[in-house]
This record gives C-alpha cells, sequence and structure tokens, in this order.
C-alpha cells in the first residue's frame, strides 16, 4: 500500500494543484458563480462520502419545515436519468438517486429535485409558481458555480479533512485551505462521551477562522426498525440477522449493533451500490443459511429505497444527527441567516 501511495502520490500534487487553480478563479471572480434571491444553504465536505451529508440534510428539514416551503437540491449521484427532475409519485431511486429518493418518502411537503447543474436547477425552483422559501443544496460544496449563501462543511470524527490527503491517495476533493468557505463546520460521527478536552484540541486542529463556527454531532439510532414490520430494537437479541449495507462506512452501524449485543453477518458493498439480480440472489442464498425460524435482512434506510422492492424480511435502521452540545446555537445561525 505504501509503494502504491508513492506512485500515486505525484497524481494527488496534480489533482491538488488544478483543484486550487480553479478555486482561485473562483475567489478573484475571473470565474463568475451565480448568487440566488432565494437562501440557499450548502451541506458537504471535502472528502469523498461517509460524512454523514443524508442525516444533516434532515435535520435542517425538520428544523425549518414547519415555517417555510423547502426545496431539497441533489445532482442524484448514480441515477439512471438526467437533466432537472422534481420528484413525483412516479419517482425511483433509480430516476432520482437513493439519497433524494429517501427525502421524497420520507418529507411529502418538501420540493426534492435532482440536476448535476445546480445553477439551472435553482432557477428552474425561482421560476416555479410557488416557489421554495429556502434551498437545501446536498452534496454542492464543490459546486461553485452556485455562490450560496451558507455553507456547511461536515468532517468525520474518525476522518478529519486535516489529516487526510489529496485523491487519490487520500480522499480529498480538494485543497484544505478550501474549508475557509464554510461559515460551519461540523466534526460528524463523534463518541457519544466526547470530552470537553477533545472537543478543544480538535477545533484547535481545525484552525478555524474568527467568522466560522465548530459544532460536534454524533449519530442516533431509532430503536424502532421499519420496513416489513415493526421491530424493536431490543427484539434482535433473540433474532439472527443478515445485515446488507451499500454506504461509504458502515462501521458506526457495525460498532452500534456490536455494543447492543446483537449478533449478525454482514454483506458489504460499495457506497450508492445499485444491487444487480445477481446480488439479489446472494442474499437471498446467505438469508436461507440462517438455520433460526427468526431472522431478518437489515439494512440501512439509504439502501432500503433500493433493494426493498426485491426482498422480503427486510428491515431497516433509521439515523439522526444528535448535536453534542450546542444545538441552540446551530439552530439560531441558520434561522438567522433563512430570517
Amino acid at each position: 500500500m505504501k509503494f502504491l501511495r508513492k506512485i500515486l502520490y505525484p497524481f494527488s500534487l496534480l489533482y491538488g494543484l488544478i483543484t486550487s487553480i480553479r478555486n482561485y478563479l473562483y475567489n478573484k471572480h475571473i470565474i463568475t458563480s451565480t448568487q440566488f434571491k432565494t437562501p440557499t444553504i450548502v451541506v458537504g465536505n471535502l472528502s469523498v462520502g461517509g460524512t454523514g451529508k443524508t442525516p444533516q440534510i434532515e435535520y435542517l428539514i425538520r428544523l425549518l419545515q414547519n415555517d417555510y416551503k423547502i426545496a431539497v437540491l441533489s445532482r442524484g449521484y448514480k441515477r439512471k436519468s438526467s437533466g432537472f427532475i422534481i420528484a413525483d409519485e412516479n419517482a425511483t431511486a433509480e430516476i432520482i438517486g437513493d439519497e433524494p429518493f429517501q427525502y421524497y418518502l420520507k418529507f411529502p411537503k418538501v420540493i426534492v429535485c435532482v440536476d448535476a447543474d445546480r445553477t439551472n436547477a435553482i432557477q428552474q425552483l425561482e421560476a416555479l409558481e410557488n416557489p421554495p422559501d429556502i434551498i437545501l443544496l446536498d452534496d454542492a460544496f464543490q459546486h461553485r458555480r452556485v455562490n450560496a449563501g451558507f455553507n456547511i462543511l461536515l468532517t468525520a470524527y474518525h476522518n478529519l479533512y486535516v489529516d487526510d490527503g489529496m485523491l487519490p491517495t487520500g480522499n480529498l476533493r480538494e485543497n484544505k485551505s478550501g474549508a475557509k468557505r464554510a461559515q460551519v463546520i461540523i466534526v460528524t460521527k463523534c463518541p457519544n462521551n466526547i470530552s470537553e478536552v477533545e472537543q478543544f484540541e480538535i477545533t484547535k486542529k481545525l484552525n478555524l477562522t474568527e467568522k466560522q463556527s465548530v459544532f460536534f454531532t454524533t449519530i442516533e439510532y431509532d430503536n424502532e426498525l421499519k420496513g416489513v414490520s415493526n421491530l424493536n430494537l431490543s427484539e434482535l437479541k433473540n433474532t439472527e440477522i443478515l445485515l446488507v449495507t451499500g454506504i461509504a462506512n458502515p462501521t458506526p452501524l457495525v460498532e452500534y449493533l456490536t455494543n447492543q449485543k446483537i449478533k449478525f453477518k454482514h454483506l458489504k458493498y460499495p457506497d450508492h451500490y445499485q444491487f444487480k439480480e445477481k446480488d439479489i440472489a446472494e442474499i437471498k442464498s446467505e438469508f436461507k443459511l440462517l438455520k433460526s425460524n427468526n431472522k431478518i435482512v437489515l439494512t440501512t434506510e439509504k439502501d432500503y429505497v433500493r433493494i426493498f422492492a426485491d426482498l422480503q424480511n427486510l428491515q431497516f435502521i433509521s439515523i439522526k444527527t444528535k448535536f453534542v452540545k450546542n444545538k441552540a446555537s446551530f439552530d439560531k445561525l441558520i434561522k438567522n441567516y433563512v430570517e
């Protein structure tokens, strides 16, 4: 692995140079970006996946949906369609992508749309007969053609961007200096018992500007499983489980189930994996090998929207973002911007 990293290191330098030049051109307004009249909030990261953007978007929806008409805009990663699409009753994970489809199913009052060209999408949204009051942009921190009013940058506790390197030897999509564009940095997936001292040390390490704020969040798992039937998490201790994941980082879920003394067999697939017939057959075959009559297939909510039509005995576990402290301060920052 070290030898491979040495070989690829020049490509990391080249990739970093290209992205730095691009950001410089935007920062100096040589390449122009568009600012819109509708309040726009970006939730993104510097790294490739696994920082918890989906639960953070859902947190913002829950925070604002009672007072404002919200639109969520995503590119619809790995969807089998193109162009601008607003989710409707014909939407599927294949048409709009798994995360947008999840938003659509959970939040019926929210406009969910996809477009690789976010500028075009926002123009389309603002032209609607009943346009949104707020637009949440999912994973658009590097999409600099849009000059968003508020940027939230996520970085995972176990893999801070300040400790990472550029692609392909690391996971960063742009130089660490890009973090300066964010008004808020959230350290996600923290341990529930993270100490004040450790929070202080991480904050110091991030080297924030005077205008930036940092918050720490953890993952909160729902005790009620959903799917074919509603089960309580406590019931799983006497259940044989086949865990199926197609997300960037299943480690927190694996650790959570292990800490709950829940036994399972894990089938792990890549992030945003498009399950094929042979994969469904593999899952069904592994499920048959479980000897108990009391058995389920357990997956994440994001994976569920892609495979629920193909599997029986399928349950999913939901997650939410939970602030370790200063939740009220974060909420106030968001509401002040929107107002």
